[in-house]
Parts: C-alpha cells; sequence; structure tokens
C-alpha cells in the first residue's frame, strides 16, 4: 500500500545494485556484477504498475498508454526506467539502477581494481588540467560512477553545470546547477530535450559543461562548447571502444542535420576531445578502465587515437576472478603543452612512463 511494493527492502540493501522487474513474478537483483532471482513477487500485473505510476507521479512524470516508456529517478537518486503494454509483452517492466550513498572518488576506484595507482594519478592530472574527456563503455559498465570519480577532481572554485536526462550525478564542489530534460505534456508540448537545455547552459556562464549521456542531436552542441572555452567539459556514451565512442559522436553529429561535411565533423572532434576512456564490466563482474587514449589528430581524414594505457588480460584466481595489469605506452600526447602550463608535465610523464 506505501513505498514501492515488495521492491521497497530490496532499495535499503546496500549489496544490491541493479533491481530488474519482469512482470510481477519475476524481480532480479544484481550483487557484485550477477545477476540473482529473489523470490519476491508483486499481487499482479496492475500492482507493478501502479508501483510505476507512483514513481513517475513523484518524479513529475507520466507512465500510460500514451507514453508508455519513462525514464525517471527515486529520492535516493537512483535512475528508474519503465516500460509497459503493449510495448512490453510480458507486463510492465521496471528496471533501477542504484548508486551508492559513499561518495566514488577515484581512490575508491582503486581500491576495487579498477585502476592502477598510475593510471588514477594520470586521471586526476587530466581532471585538474581541464581536459575535455569522453568515457565510454556498455550498458552497466561503469560510465556514471567514472565520471563521478573525475569530477570530484575538479577545483572547488569553479561553477560546473550538468546536464542529464535523470539527473544522477553526485557531483561535491559548491557551486554546481543541475539541468534535467522534460517530457511532453498529454498534449504533446513542453518538451524540453538535452540539446535545449546544451544551449541554455553556454548562457550560464558555466566553466565546465557535464553532459551525461549523449545521445543524439546534442553531441554538436557539446563539441561547439568545449570548442569554445569550457575546458574540462565531460561526457559519457556508449560505446565498445574508444574508437568506436568517436564514430558514435560522429554519427550523432550527422543527426543534428546541420549539413556539414564529415571532414569538418571530425575536425571538430578533433579540436574539441582530449582524452577517451573506456571501461568494461569484466565476466567476473568486476569493472575495470581497459583503454585510456588521447585524440591525436587527422591522418587521411580519419581521427586517429594514441594509446596512453591499456589493460591486459593474465590469466584467472582459484575463486573466478580475473587477473590484469594496467601498461603505460610510454606515449606523449599533444596536451603535454596543457599539462605543463598547469605545471604538471613532469608528474604525468612519471605516472605514464613516457620519455620526457
Amino acid at each position: 500500500m506505501v513505498g514501492l511494493g515488495p521492491i521497497e527492502v530490496l532499495l535499503h540493501d546496500e549489496t544490491v545494485s541493479d533491481i530488474l522487474v519482469n512482470g510481477p513474478h519475476s524481480i532480479y537483483v544484481e550483487r557484485s556484477g550477477r545477476l540473482e532471482l529473489t523470490g519476491l513477487s508483486f499481487r499482479n500485473d496492475a500492482h507493478v504498475l501502479h508501483v510505476a505510476q507512483r514513481i513517475a507521479s513523484a518524479a513529475g512524470r507520466r507512465v500510460d498508454e500514451s507514453s508508455p516508456m519513462m525514464d525517471a529517478r527515486l529520492a535516493d537518486g537512483s535512475r528508474v526506467n519503465v516500460i509497459i503494454p503493449p510495448l512490453s509483452i510480458r507486463g510492465c517492466c521496471i528496471s533501477i539502477r542504484r548508486f551508492s550513498r559513499k561518495p566514488m572518488d577515484l581512490a575508491a576506484l582503486l581500491g576495487g581494481g579498477s585502476l592502477s595507482p598510475e593510471l588514477a594519478g594520470i586521471l586526476r592530472i587530466a581532471a585538474h588540467c581541464r581536459l575535455n574527456i569522453l568515457v565510454s563503455g556498455g550498458t552497466g559498465a561503469g560510465k556514471t560512477t567514472l565520471l563521478n570519480a573525475l569530477s570530484a577532481e575538479i577545483d572547488q572554485g569553479e561553477r560546473i553545470v550538468t546536464i542529464e536526462d535523470a539527473a544522477e550525478l553526485r557531483l561535491r564542489q559548491p557551486h554546481v546547477v543541475q539541468l534535467e530534460t522534460r517530457q511532453q505534456n498529454i498534449e504533446g508540448h513542453g518538451q524540453v530535450t538535452q540539446r535545449d537545455l546544451v544551449r541554455n547552459a553556454l548562457r550560464m556562464r558555466p566553466d565546465r559543461i557535464i553532459i551525461g549521456e549523449v545521445r543524439g542531436a546534442e553531441a554538436f552542441d557539446m563539441m561547439q562548447a568545449m570548442n569554445t572555452g569550457h575546458n574540462g567539459s565531460m561526457s559519457t556514451a556508449h560505446a565498445n571502444s574508444a574508437s568506436d565512442a568517436l564514430a558514435r559522436v560522429e554519427n550523432m553529429i550527422l543527426m543534428a542535420d546541420m549539413n556539414l561535411p564529415v571532414q569538418a565533423i571530425r575536425g571538430q572532434i578533433v579540436s574539441a576531445l582530449d582524452l577517451a576512456i573506456h571501461i568494461e564490466r569484466m565476466r567476473d563482474g568486476t569493472r575495470r578502465i581497459t583503454e585510456v587514449a588521447a585524440i591525436d589528430g587527422l591522418r587521411d581524414d580519419v581521427v586517429t587515437l594514441l594509446p596512453l594505457f591499456a589493460y591486459r588480460h593474465t590469466g584467472e584466481n582459484a575463486d573466478g576472478s580475473l587477473r590484469g595489469v594496467f601498461e603505460p605506452t610510454g606515449a606523449q600526447p599533444r596536451f603535454l603543452s596543457r599539462l605543463a602550463y598547469y605545471g604538471l608535465a613532469d608528474r604525468y610523464l612519471q605516472s605514464a612512463g613516457a620519455a620526457a
């Protein structure tokens, strides 16, 4: 009758990172990167729909036959997706992505084995020196968690504007403005997209703009922002590798219908982005950064990457966990002069194993 029915208890379980409701009698959770079926269930389809509509109402959104899909967030910051019949054959489905209540930083990721001490040092320098960063990875790979950790390295005196479909970033700086998209109303009016918010953010005197995830035409406006003095901006994108992420950004800019030639778009990407970071969820459930690459330039009209760090799998432990090492390439990126401006070039060269 109150709360979120049978899944309310799961929201108070700190070991649960995902709650997946596939109809009234199938509720899964993810713990330590692995899915498991719970013994919980709703009474019937109407009960699941009632809980979904309660979530929507609390978030100022709606889910019904005219709007059968919804993204929202709970009061604790958890991200929620709801899809109902007729789009969902098995009944109302609710997917909840929970985030740790403990603020995430690079030290916590280091303790979890997501990166090495040297790589953590490189990422701290990158965030502090206002490099423009794109984080890529698959669903549930830890992109938002890594973005939160990187944002923790931003100077306390900077003004940051965040843009998300459903606000889930948790920045600890004192001067943060969080913007969130809005769905259209019953009459089909009032929709505010990420692209609208990016354009508005440029008028808000931001030092940095952080977009939770680029999915469409807002990629063009993000590149424009990065190219017009908003250094240190960050975003994430779904992709299978760092190079795939750049190709996706290119395709998203084409979606903006700006009638730009491909060569001009690639030139914008090269001048806007400094660093691409790829993170993956391994088969043992752990999340690890597998690739860090600098955007190197254009070669034969193709965007080229300069690998800086790569994760190499070395074996498997008796408990099924994977072993591996984070190997620096020793390459010197083109943004080394920016690091020198902040007095951190030598520290970078030492951490990255690069020749001076």
